[in-house]
């Protein structure tokens, strides 16, 4: 806002109060109810936000999500940016949940990434669960995975998941991706918890999965369109994650319209 809202201070008196209403435009699944009322607030503390949806919910176009009530100043200075956390993060979760319902009945479980927005992960993760998906790390700190420039940094993939395992401790787990049978052996070797497999076509996929034989628990990565889930699925694997549920979201439409003045 910088110095102030030049339009809505040159269109609506300073004690105008009112009630406008938050509508989905488009079917989408709700993610980002709180933040919206967050943003609201920030600019009339005293401003009465009512949900009319809950976070995960599925809507159809036309159905309402939030009203507030408040000064009409703050409502209109505050639209744009709680409407833009809105549309992105039910973007997510819209999006999540369609790639959620591609493995409904199988044992694969939904992993998102860390390829989310810079300042923006814990929002988007919460979004990912609302859609119907697991977090990965959160954080690079709160995990171990062992990546290629990982390997290549120390001298092999079982020389990287044997130094990673030494540090990790109990709590910890040491996870490594591998592209190949040697990889695979090398990593198990060493002590990985877990194997990404990634970026295999269908058929090595379930070469891989048939090979660790489920003495880990696998994770399949790159590549991952709906349509291809429940192929990768039926390779076996424990886990898929899928970057684009945050990196290639489109944002859904919702809109602000005020409904009473005062």
């Amino acid at each position: 806002m910088g110095p102030g809202d030049r339009t809505a201070e040159a269109c609506i008196p300073p004690e105008a109060r009112g009630t406008a209403l938050a509508v989905a435009k488009e079917d989408l699944v709700l993610s980002g109810i709180a933040v919206a009322a967050r943003v609201f607030r920030a600019l009339d503390p005293d401003s009465v936000l009512e949900p009319l949806a809950k976070e995960g919910q599925s809507l159809d176009a036309g159905a309402a999500v939030l009203r507030v009530r408040g000064k009409l100043r703050a409502i209109l200075s505050a639209e744009r940016t709680a409407l833009n956390f809105l549309q992105r993060l039910s973007g997510i979760a819209t999006l999540t949940r369609r790639y959620a319902q591609a493995l409904s009945g199988t044992r694969t479980k939904l992993l998102d990434t860390r390829k989310t927005t810079p300042g923006m992960r814990v929002l988007e993760k919460a979004a990912v669960r609302a859609g119907g998906a697991m977090n990965h790390r959160g954080a690079l700190f709160d995990g171990i995975l062992v990546k290629d420039n990982h390997a290549a940094a120390a001298g092999g993939i079982g020389e990287a998941v044997r130094r990673a395992r030494s540090l990790a401790g109990p709590f910890l787990k040491v996870e490594a991706e591998v592209s190949t049978p040697a990889q695979i052996d090398e990593a198990l070797a060493a002590g990985a918890d877990m194997l990404l497999l990634d970026n295999l076509g269908d058929r090595e996929l379930a070469a891989a999965v048939k090979q660790v034989g489920g003495r880990v628990p696998t994770e399949a990565s790159g590549g991952m369109t709906l349509e291809r889930l429940p192929r990768v699925a039926a390779c076996g694997v424990d886990y898929v994650s899928v970057g684009a549920l945050t990196h290639s979201a489109r944002a859904v439409d919702l809109s602000l319209l005020i409904e009473t003045r005062k």
